[in-house]
C-alpha cells in the first residue's frame, strides 16, 4: 500500500475519541505560564491566557492518534527525521478556572515527496480541537516535515553549534571577548536578543550593554541520558537570572547540582576560534 492510500485511512478515521486533560483549569498552572514567559496581565488571575491552549492537553497520545499513526508510517517507509514547520491556532473563547478540557486531533493531509533543503520528505498536516463538554473551545493547525536523513550520515560535531544571525551576532562576538552582552532596547533589556522593539516601535534601533555577570539561578536541569557530543554525564544546565533582570542559559562548570537562587557568575567556554560559548561557575 502506497504512503498516499495509507494517508488516506488515517484521515478517514476522523477525529480521534477525545482525550481528558488530567488537570482543570487551575491558577496554579496559569501562575507557573505567565511567570516563565513573562506575561502580568491581571485578567489571567480570572481566565486562562489563550496561547495556553495545548498545555492542557499535553501528555501521552492515545492509541487512535492520528499524528502518532502517521509518523509511525513514514517511520516504516525510511522518513525518520522530522522538523516543525508551522501552526495556527483560533481561539472561540476563553478558558475559566475548573473547566476541563478534551482534546481530539484528525489527520488532513499528507504531500510529498517534496523535494526540500533537509531532504526528501512528506508535508504532514492535523488539526488539533478542544472541546468543553461539547463545546468547541479552540482548535490548532499543525503541520510537521518528515524527512529522510542524508545518508551517509556526517560524522556528530564535537558540539553543537548555535545559529548566530545578524541579530545575535554582536552576543557572540561579546563571548569571544570575554563580555556577557545584552541587547537594550531604549530603557529596556531583552535577552534572547530580538529583531523587533518590545513597544512595536519600528523607528527604534537596539543597542547593548555589557552585564557584569553575577546573577542568581531561577531554573535548572541535570543531564544524564541521552549521550550529547563532546560532553562527559551528568552536567548542570541553568537558567541564570542576572543582576540586570535578564536570565541566560549556560552550562554550570564543574558541579553536578545546584539549588534554586544559588549565586553565579559568568565564565566563557572556548570551543574553537569561531565559537566561545557562555557558561556559569557557582560563586562559593
Amino acid at each position: 500500500m502506497t504512503i498516499e492510500e495509507q494517508a488516506q485511512r488515517i484521515a478517514a478515521l476522523g477525529e480521534s475519541k477525545p482525550k481528558p486533560a488530567r488537570d482543570p483549569v487551575n491558577q496554579a498552572m496559569i501562575n507557573n505560564w505567565t511567570e516563565a514567559i513573562g506575561d502580568t496581565n491581571p485578567r489571567y488571575t480570572e481566565v486562562a491566557p489563550p496561547a495556553m491552549l495545548q498545555v492542557w492537553s499535553m501528555g501521552r497520545r492515545l492509541s487512535d492518534d492520528p499524528l502518532s499513526l502517521a509518523m509511525k508510517m513514514l517511520d516504516e517507509a525510511g522518513y525518520t527525521s522530522v522538523v516543525a514547520t508551522n501552526s495556527e491556532q483560533t481561539y472561540h473563547r476563553y478558558l475559566r478556572h475548573g473547566e476541563h478540557v478534551s482534546s481530539s486531533t484528525k489527520l488532513e493531509n499528507v504531500i510529498g515527496p517534496k523535494r526540500t533543503a533537509l531532504g526528501e520528505g512528506w508535508f504532514v498536516t492535523t488539526r488539533t480541537f478542544w472541546y468543553v463538554g461539547d463545546e468547541l473551545v479552540g482548535e490548532m493547525m499543525f503541520r510537521v516535515l518528515k524527512f529522510a536523513p542524508p545518508s551517509p550520515k556526517p560524522p556528530a560535531a564535537p558540539v553543537l553549534r548555535p545559529v548566530i544571525s545578524r541579530d545575535t551576532e554582536f552576543f557572540w562576538e561579546g563571548t569571544k571577548a570575554g563580555q556577557l552582552r545584552i541587547q537594550r532596547w531604549g530603557d529596556k533589556l531583552r535577552h534572547p536578543p530580538g529583531s523587533m522593539p518590545p513597544d512595536g516601535d519600528l523607528d527604534a534601533k537596539p543597542d547593548w550593554i555589557v552585564a557584569g555577570g553575577r546573577g542568581t539561578v531561577y531554573s535548572y536541569v541535570v543531564h544524564h541520558n541521552p549521550p550529547v557530543p563532546g560532553k562527559q554525564l551528568p552536567f548542570v544546565i541553568a537558567l541564570v537570572e542576572l543582576d540586570e533582570g535578564v536570565r541566560v542559559l549556560g552550562e554550570v562548570l564543574d558541579v553536578t547540582s545546584v539549588r534554586i537562587g544559588q549565586k553565579v557568575e559568568a565564565a566563557f567556554v572556548k570551543v574553537d576560534e569561531d565559537l566561545t560559548l557562555p557558561a556559569w561557575r557557582v560563586v562559593e
